[in-house]
């Protein structure tokens, strides 16, 4: 086949694809600004957000019963402040996504966001790479440099530019279209195989555990975290938060745990409810390790009764080694049979 005949196919299909991705971010953040300036205007102007938290919360619960997750009171919020940011639509590009304007509300200098957004633009700039530059103060380093080329280029290098394929993973993308996230896109084989065990293994356990959500997302500004596990304890009372890792453990494992801890503690706890628990596990072929995580405030009594009702450490560790160990086992009968 003419290779120059196949790069035409190619680029027919990759053009197709980003209209796709473009069209289908730009409908979303066209959205989003339009629902902003409804709220405002709803409201009685900018000034009046005060008054209207009322208004944001009652159109978060009737939004969220007749369209799904997306519209919490947090995201009509970012919404709102979108428009007021923003406040000129036609200025609004079809090359950003909700995920680019998110960050870029963030930028409170009037010049750099501005210097953001169309740099942003140009350069086609993925999410991860307009945070990381915003982070690491790219429009006042560019000012100050004398080799500004080299600077400008550097992002290309630290971070992946962005796919057509990153559609299909855009939690907020699929939220809007009312589809169902793909599991798949988030852990390899061998941990959804864990996970479903432990899964199994706690509601099996008999100790109050009810289940909650799978691969659970939070966002905090524009990155998306995903909780491996997460289940409601009606004995304790409180959410119970598992994380699974494959390999070694890390104090960024840890710290990650205290986030979502902190999280479902200030944001999803309900009245009554105690402080929420997390459980870092670690699995590999010589040690699995346990850390349970509690919020700061936690209470003695509260810390000293959950070890009445959620498993042991030694029980954790015996059921992810066991499950570990039997996984290898069929994966290497498997390889025989292919080998022979």
């Amino acid at each position: 086949m003419n290779q120059v005949f196949y790069d035409e196919i190619k680029i027919i299909i990759e053009n197709a694809r980003n209209k796709v991705y473009r069209t289908a971010n730009f409908a979303m953040v066209e959205a989003y600004w339009n629902i902003g300036k409804s709220i405002v205007d709803e409201q009685g102007g900018k000034d009046r957000a005060e008054y209207g938290t009322g208004l944001i919360k009652e159109l978060s619960k009737r939004m969220t019963e007749d369209f799904g997750r997306g519209f919490t009171v947090a995201n009509l919020k970012n919404m709102r402040q979108f428009y007021l940011t923003f406040s000129n639509s036609y200025a609004l590009s079809s090359e950003l996504s909700w995920t680019h304007y998110r960050l870029l509300m963030r930028v409170e200098n009037e010049d750099a966001r501005e210097f953001y957004t169309k740099e942003a633009i140009r350069s086609q700039w993925s999410t991860r790479q307009l945070e990381r530059q915003i982070n690491t103060f790219f429009y006042e380093r560019l000012l100050s440099s004398k080799n500004k080329a080299g600077v400008a280029a550097e992002i290309q290098t630290l971070e992946p530019a962005s796919t057509p394929e990153d559609i299909i993973r855009d939690p907020y993308v699929l939220e809007f279209l009312g589809l169902t996230p793909n599991d798949d896109f988030y852990e390899s084989d061998l941990e959804q195989a864990l996970i479903t065990h432990l899964q199994k293994f706690l509601l099996e356990l008999g100790r109050g555990f009810s289940f909650v959500g799978r691969q659970k997302r939070i966002t905090f500004d524009g990155r998306h975290f995903r909780i491996d596990l997460v289940f409601y304890n009606y004995i304790l009372k409180c959410f119970v938060l598992i994380d699974l890792k494959v390999g070694d453990l890390t104090h960024q494992d840890l710290g990650q745990m205290q986030m979502y801890v902190h999280y479902y503690e200030r944001e999803m706890m309900n009245e009554g409810d105690n402080p929420p628990i997390g459980i870092v596990l670690c699995a590999d072929r010589s040690e699995s390790i346990v850390k349970y995580t509690l919020p700061e405030n936690e209470k003695n009594i509260f810390a000293s009764k959950y070890h009445l009702y959620l498993p042991s450490e030694d029980e954790l560790k015996k059921e992810l080694q066991q499950e570990y160990q039997a996984l290898e086992n069929f994966d290497e009968v498997e390889n025989d049979e292919d080998n022979s």
